[in-house]
């Protein structure tokens, strides 16, 4: 598949450390070997490494036919990704998984250099080429056949979130923090947006997005927790994060506050995050999450390959059609009454009756025709 698409050009202040790897205890020449290049962060960074992974080492432990490895790359350009694949690939990995849009260079690269392995690619597709210059650079995505790239329904699991929000809120204010401003995080944020304001046009309810903030990065913690406590003084008790690392800072002040006898929540993003929310008395701070079933992606293209079904060149968008994104199973802090008006909307996305839009002209057409005045929100972030 090929496709030019304008080059978005973005500024990630981040830093890997030193190489660090994880293997299988179990060395078995005979089983396949699928290696994990970690995005920015580290492979536990309760988010995307760590639900990618997850599903690797969950496919490891019950089908027992792999091993697999990880390692963090020593640095964030084309050519530390490379070095790290490389490692990999000289380790005898014969499937490599890239969790993340930075690594779209570098899977251009390796994809056409090593046709007998294949790639997988989350929320990316590979660069093969660029084309014009300056700000009329174009780049150039191209899957060979040894290549998948994935990408998700964001704003669906967003709206699902934004209508869980609107639906808990005691204060009737609720708030966004995004990381870096890319398609994936903004559609997370549209869908919150829309969500809350479908839960106040067809639901009853009156809840204003007070604030609608990005970081800039996926990885300042600090910064985080400084834009979470902003929020929470100005009445908001509930956001929802999608900023990666940034989003621990924002869930370490909420159980700050909530250790201090204040009733506040985060809605998590990417993994079921309620486990990092708890604090002393067992509570969590987490209403609920919007999760990517990043697990899932890794686990189904690694049974493929395993079972020699692995077919390349193409994009795949998991959805709600294929239970690809959603809220969790269990969501504790949600009332009954608040989880089966969720499942409700859920089941209306799922058929295609209730369709979220991703395109900023079409949101804000929504959410005109929800009577939602968004006029004091940066939707665009910039």
């Amino acid at each position: 598949m090929k496709k030019k698409l304008s080059m978005l050009t973005v500024a990630v202040a981040a830093t890997f450390g030193l190489v660090a790897c994880g293997t299988s205890e179990n060395n078995d020449s005979t089983k396949v070997k699928v290696g994990m290049m970690t995005d920015s962060g580290t492979i536990d960074d309760k988010s995307f490494n760590q639900g990618t992974w997850n599903g690797i080492k969950r496919y490891e432990s019950e089908k027992g036919t792999i091993v697999s490895q990880y390692i963090q790359p020593t640095g964030e350009s084309t050519q530390d990704y490379l070095e790290a694949a490389n490692n990999l690939i000289a380790a005898g990995n014969e499937m490599i998984v890239a969790p993340g849009f930075k690594f779209e260079e570098a899977i251009g690269q390796l994809q056409s250099e090593n046709p007998d392995l294949k790639f997988v690619i989350i929320d990316g597709q590979p660069i093969v080429g660029y084309e014009g210059t300056g700000d009329n650079k174009i780049a150039i995505y191209e899957e060979a056949e040894n290549t998948v790239s994935i990408y998700f329904a964001e704003q669906e699991a967003g709206f699902l979130a934004g209508v869980a929000a609107a639906l808990e809120t005691k204060t009737g204010k609720v708030g966004f923090i995004g990381g870096v401003i890319l398609p994936a995080v903004q559609k997370f944020g549209y869908g919150f947006v829309m969500g809350v304001a479908y839960a106040n046009e067809k639901l009853g309810t009156t809840v204003e997005v007070a604030d609608y903030l990005y970081n800039g990065t996926f990885n300042d913690v600090a910064g985080g927790q400084a834009q979470a406590g902003g929020m929470y003084d100005k009445g908001i008790d509930v956001i929802f994060v999608a900023a990666g690392g940034v989003g621990n800072g924002v869930i370490s002040e909420a159980k700050q506050r909530a250790e201090a006898g204040e009733e506040v929540y985060v809605i998590g993003v990417d993994v079921d995050q309620y486990d990092e929310g708890i604090i002393s008395d067992g509570s969590s701070v987490i209403l609920t999450s919007a999760i990517k079933r990043i697990d899932n992606a890794a686990y189904d293209k690694i049974d493929e390959l395993v079972n020699g079904e692995f077919v390349g060149g193409q994009v795949i968008t998991m959805d709600s059609k294929n239970d690809g994104v959603g809220l969790p199973e269990e969501n504790p802090n949600l009332s009954e009454d608040t989880q089966k008006e969720v499942d409700n909307v859920f089941a209306l996305i799922k058929e295609g009756t209730l369709v979220i839009p991703t395109e900023l002209a079409d949101v804000e057409k929504m959410l005109e025709e929800l009577n939602f005045d968004a006029s004091h929100l940066n939707l665009e972030g910039k």
